[in-house]
């Protein structure tokens, strides 16, 4: 049974049909397309090719260029809108120009860390760049941990482990705060009341022990539609933000029964 089908058949079912005082169709949007940014490495460019992509979605492509101008940014699109090439395309083009540059980045689970870790390696395999990618969390092994200190170029983590194994022995970190260049934070939204106090603070510690190493890391957010996502941006990392917010990504039609 298709959608049409479905829909017919709730509107003509005697135990529904007779409940239903009106119906309502929002038409689908189609896809709003913007040029990949000129100073993107031609790497880049042929590792997004070879994926299929020719031009970035509107807000994609504003993103990026706002990062790769030194702004904060923070996008706020539906869920499956291509948030992730917003912080990905950045760090790589960043790394690529200099090859002392780490970034950090943060995701609320564990598991949502195995998938973004997954699509790194494989956008780092498409560019055919050698970038060092770890997770570190809970479950890494106490030898890998050494190497992740020492070598890692992007290391992926959470705020539990940030604040338990990272900040408190920043001694072994120095190559990471040194030439931390992006801080990523995804799914932002979910850093608020009690948890966003403590990670707000976790922040500010954090900045200031990449101040202390001499580093002034730009961040790169993303986030589900909230009602004042640059202010709680600002107020979670105390900087200001370029706020990406206008989707060009298509979406299907939506059926409202009332």
């Amino acid at each position: 049974m298709n959608l049409n089908q479905f829909l017919d058949f709730v509107k003509s079912d005697e135990r529904f049909g007779d409940c239903i005082a009106s119906t309502l169709t929002v038409p689908a949007p189609d896809a709003r397309y913007a040029p990949v940014p000129e100073q993107l490495d031609a790497r880049l460019r042929a590792a997004l090719y070879v994926q299929g992509i020719r031009d970035l979605y509107s807000h994609q492509s504003e993103a990026v260029e706002a990062a790769l101008d030194g702004e904060n940014v923070v996008t706020v699109t539906p869920t499956a809108s291509g948030k992730s090439l917003t912080y990905m395309l950045p760090i790589f083009q960043r790394k690529l120009e200099n090859p002392h540059a780490r970034a950090l980045l943060l995701f609320p689970t564990k598991a949502l860390s195995q998938d973004q870790q997954a699509a790194l390696n494989s956008f780092n395999d498409a560019c055919e760049t050698d970038f060092r990618i770890f997770t570190f969390d809970g479950d890494t092994p106490v030898a890998a941990r050494r190497k992740i200190t020492e070598a890692g170029d992007f290391v992926v983590t959470n705020p539990d482990m940030l604040h338990a194994g990272i900040l408190p022995h920043h001694t072994q970190w120095i190559k990471l705060f040194e030439n931390l260049e992006f801080i990523v934070i995804d799914e932002l939204h979910t850093y608020r009341g009690i948890f966003g106090s403590h990670v707000a603070n976790l922040l500010r510690r954090l900045l200031r022990i990449c101040a202390f190493y001499g580093a002034r890391p730009r961040f790169l957010a993303s986030s589900a539609t909230i009602a004042n996502p640059a202010e709680h941006a600002e107020r979670n990392t105390g900087q200001p933000y370029r706020l990406v917010n206008n989707n060009g990504a298509p979406r299907g039609a939506r059926h409202i029964l009332f």
